[in-house]
């Protein structure tokens, strides 16, 4: 299907805003979550049934991700124009922080997913209806270690890049509230 061009909307389409919004509640959750979890201890109730929802969500993030690739290509021509009031190196850092966020969302539960499916004491990852999915490598405790590493150190540059992107959005709001630069609007 050919989509006419047309003029960019001053807001992104509202799929994507929901998508967008979405994904940064459940990624802010794991986050904590993980925190949290992981500093109790092995035995306790709570950890337990934190870690499979941990997991589910995490995949859910993941799906999301897809889901907003192929929203956003659909979407393409309906998408706001790029700020040119930015400056040069504003450009540049926004850029890689959205484009490192985006491959984090992939990469950061798939760490998980890895981990989770070398581990030999784990019990699989649920996802909400289905009880237990197939585990993408074999047991392997030796490998643990180093997904466990990935998947932690992936999600704090995650953490870091939605901090960046946060500070980026609340700046160009408080110094520039209804120009061309106030791209938080762009989002709500």
């Amino acid at each position: 299907m050919v989509h006419p061009v047309s003029a960019p909307a001053l807001r992104y389409p509202l799929s994507l805003r929901v998508l967008h919004w979405s994904r940064a509640v459940l990624i802010l959750g794991l986050i904590a979550c993980g925190w949290f979890m992981t500093g109790r201890a092995e035995d306790d109730a709570v950890a337990a049934w934190l870690y499979p929802n941990h997991k589910q969500f995490g995949l859910l993030v993941w799906l999301l991700a897809m889901v907003h690739l192929v929203v956003r290509w659909r979407e393409r021509v309906r998408l706001p124009r790029e700020a040119h009031e930015l400056r040069p190196w504003e450009r540049k850092l926004s850029m890689a922080t959205q484009r490192l966020m985006i491959a984090l969302t992939f990469l950061t539960p798939m760490f998980g997913y890895a981990m989770s499916s070398v581990f030999t004491q784990s019990d699989g990852v649920p996802f909400f209806v289905v009880s237990r999915l197939p585990e993408v490598l074999p047991k392997n405790d030796a490998l643990f270690p180093l997904f466990q590493t990935l998947h932690r150190y992936s999600a704090y540059i995650l953490l870091t890049c939605v901090a960046l992107h946060v500070a980026g959005a609340l700046k160009h709001r408080v110094l520039h509230a209804g120009g061309e630069r106030d791209v938080l609007t762009r989002m709500l």
